[in-house]
């Protein structure tokens, strides 16, 4: 089987160009993905071919599980596919992504002599519990991170303060004063995304802001732990610091391995930019 290694912000990915949808693709991730016995990688992306849009992707995390959305996997995808003339058109365009989470669109932009600018829509954010899911207070549905933001929960003997976002996965952004190095995700990440409240798990964003324009992150993946970036989680750090009011609606979003850039218009669609670069190729010769 043919792959390709790549990688936005250092959130990198192993993709296949995959016509048999019917593989057991949960044990590919977790064999592909293994960073000692596999090729390493956050997640595995699946190329597709789609009725309703230019391309079709797929994602599985690394522990298996398949993923609803993922702003850099979207990136990495469509930089693999231009390169390998999959989608077509020359100089600025769009191209579209089907997705189980919902048809996503890229905004390509052509750079002489230099790589593309690769721009993804992340869709709308949600907020209603059900859309996320959360189960809290007296079942799903009451909450709605627009009248309720920063719900409490304790873990570790630890308070956290949780603001609920959906991206088309689920997401709880915990802003903090201190820099983000020194919250002890390793310890409390795995405990936020198993939590009770949370029937799905979830992603789990550290934030401090530093401006009107740009924030500090940590995000411990749902599925993965720590990553050096996600789109997603980025995407959601800035639509909750937006409807707290403690950003504009354009931000940089700093992240272990790398600058994302968010835009939001505080109720479209959310945009997401960054690198998107192919790191190598290769043919994986275990079992599919």
């Amino acid at each position: 089987m043919n792959f390709a290694k790549l990688q936005g912000a250092g959130n990198d990915f192993v993709l296949v160009e995959a016509t048999d949808a019917e593989r057991d693709w949960t044990k590919l991730a977790v064999a592909i993905c293994h960073r000692r016995f596999g090729v390493g990688a956050d997640g595995l992306l699946l190329l597709l071919p789609s009725k309703t849009a230019d391309i079709g992707m797929r994602i599985f995390n690394a522990d298996g599980s398949e993923a609803e959305a993922c702003g850099n996997g979207l990136r990495c995808l469509v930089r693999y596919a231009l390169d390998r003339g999959l989608v077509t058109g020359g100089g600025d365009r769009e191209v579209s992504i089907e997705t189980i989470a919902g048809v996503r669109s890229a905004r390509v932009r052509e750079k002489p002599g230099g790589t593309p600018e690769i721009q993804v829509s992340l869709g709308a954010p949600r907020f209603k519990a059900e859309d996320i899911p959360v189960s809290v207070g007296d079942g799903v549905g009451l909450v709605d991170i627009k009248s309720m933001p920063g719900y409490t929960i304790t873990v570790a003997g630890q308070e956290l303060g949780l603001n609920f976002v959906s991206m088309g996965n689920p997401h709880a952004v915990h802003f903090v004063t201190q820099p983000v190095a020194d919250f002890p995700l390793v310890e409390l990440g795995p405990l936020v995304e198993h939590h009770r409240i949370f029937p799905r798990r979830t992603n789990l964003e550290i934030a401090r802001v530093l401006s009107r324009g740009e924030i500090e992150a940590r995000v411990w993946e749902r599925g993965v732990g720590e990553t050096l970036a996600c789109g997603s989680g980025a995407a959601a750090v800035a639509v909750a610091a937006q409807l707290l009011d403690l950003v504009d609606p354009g931000v940089a979003i700093r992240l272990p391995g790398g600058v994302l850039s968010v835009a939001w218009d505080g109720s479209g669609e959310v945009f997401l930019g960054g690198p998107a670069e192919m790191v190598f190729t290769g043919k994986w010769l275990g079992e599919v």
